[in-house]
């Protein structure tokens, strides 16, 4: 039984409100911004893009991906650990506080990036990324102690789509920003870039204390004489044994794992793959990345719907199979207006899929689970193993290759084996 009161509208709304204050990094930072900045002011003069770091020569998209990767390695070790703590202390908030801190103010330290600090920016990046990630450990594990379960899908649903509408508003306003540079007489190119890195450090923080205020903080204490770093290993390791009685929330992991190894690559890395192979101009990625805002909006929603129809995990396998088919289309696509339709079927069943993904864990763990943060840690720690492992095959097939766009194919695997382990799931309609 929750500690708290289900379905109060105030934590209800406090809680969604947290996807408009973090959905920002996401979107403006990782997927529209940084990552076509961050190549064209590591590129040199001659239009190569390798980049010296640690003794080697590497090309700067690789690095990145590494990199990228790594920051979520270090958040899927460090994560179930601290929601495992945050169980045995009764209080998820202050958890959540730290890491929200730490993701604000490495974005706010992006500003001072310009290229021949590379070091700064790499650091800055992987930082904001353990903190985003580190924040939604917490903040996932309140749901199911918030609502009732008739009311998973529509809460979670309304969190994504706030976070959609905040991180469209920020980065249209970075965009214009941009894209008037000349006009607002800005002589150093990169500082509308960089006060971009900023407003999201500041938006986040600032935004977050709404929820923090109104969101509950300590529930009973569990009252254990072990220390609490053993405990929190303790309890990843009784949900992994917990787990092997529960066919279908493993059948489930299975397929989550592998369609998230595609989608989440997706996500992070489009930009790249528009700017480098398709060569899209910078502002144009950043318009796109716009247009999958709006499009995720209807998505979002739409998933819900289809959830409501079919049950949701045949609303998961039609989101699944328009990730495989959008890869194969990437495969074969030359010309820039071909990004900008990808980019549209991407916002279209990208809300769906991380919606649904949520909710329908959400509903397979135990009535009488009272240790959700460590359900959701292993949740969180799955999706993570996920996209290090596709973000790093994803480089390193374009280090082997030469060519990001072979990458692409190994995407197309993830999604039809994620396709199949989803078919062996068997979820009662709502």
């Amino acid at each position: 039984m929750s500690p708290y009161q289900l379905n109060n509208k105030k934590i209800v709304n406090a809680w969604a409100f947290y996807d408009w204050a973090n959905s920002v990094f996401p979107l403006v930072i990782t997927a529209a911004i940084f990552p076509p900045f961050y190549a064209e002011v590591t590129k040199h003069a001659d239009g190569s893009d390798l980049v010296f770091f640690m003794g080697i020569y590497i090309k700067n998209s690789v690095l990145y991906s590494y990199v990228f990767s790594f920051s979520f390695l270090v958040t899927a070790i460090v994560s179930p650990l601290l929601s495992g703590i945050a169980d045995y202390s009764g209080n998820k908030k202050p958890y959540m506080q730290f890491f929200v801190l730490l993701g604000s103010i490495s974005c706010m330290l992006l500003f001072f990036f310009d290229g021949t600090n590379l070091n700064m920016g790499l650091i800055g990046i992987m930082l904001g990324n353990i903190g985003f990630n580190g924040s939604l450990v917490f903040y996932n594990a309140y749901l199911k102690e918030i609502v009732t379960e008739d009311q998973l899908d529509r809460v979670s649903a309304k969190g994504y789509t706030l976070g959609y509408i905040g991180g469209f508003i920020l980065l249209v306003l970075n965009l214009a920003l941009i894209m008037n540079a000349d006009k607002l007489g800005f002589q150093n190119k990169a500082l509308p870039y960089q006060l971009s890195f900023l407003s999201v450090g500041v938006w986040w923080l600032l935004f977050s204390q709404y929820t923090f205020r109104h969101l509950p903080g300590t529930k009973e204490r569990n009252e254990s004489k072990s220390s609490y770093l053993l405990n929190g290993y303790k309890e990843i390791n009784k949900v992994f044994k917990q787990l092997k009685h529960f066919r279908l929330i493993r059948r489930f992991l299975y397929g989550f794992f592998f369609y998230s190894m595609g989608v989440q690559t997706v996500l992070y890395m489009a930009s790249l793959f528009g700017g480098k192979v398709l060569n899209v101009p910078t502002q144009n990625l950043i318009i796109s990345i716009l247009l999958i805002q709006v499009v995720a909006i209807i998505g979002a929603q739409l998933f819900a719907y289809l959830s409501k129809i079919l049950g949701n995990i045949r609303a998961l396998l039609i989101a699944v199979a328009c990730w495989a088919a959008i890869c194969i289309m990437a495969f074969f696509i030359y010309k820039t207006e071909g990004f900008y339709l990808l980019a549209a079927l991407v916002g279209l069943v990208m809300g769906g899929i991380q919606s649904l993904s949520r909710s329908t864990y959400s509903k397979l763990i135990p009535v009488e689970t009272k240790d959700t943060a460590s359900y959701f840690s292993f949740y969180e720690f799955s999706e993570k193993i996920a996209i290090v492992l596709g973000i790093a095959s994803y480089g390193l097939i374009e280090d082997i290759s030469g060519s990001m766009r072979n990458s692409v194919l190994l995407l197309i695997v993830f999604f039809i084996a994620g396709f199949i382990a989803l078919c062996f799931v068997r979820l009662k309609k709502p």
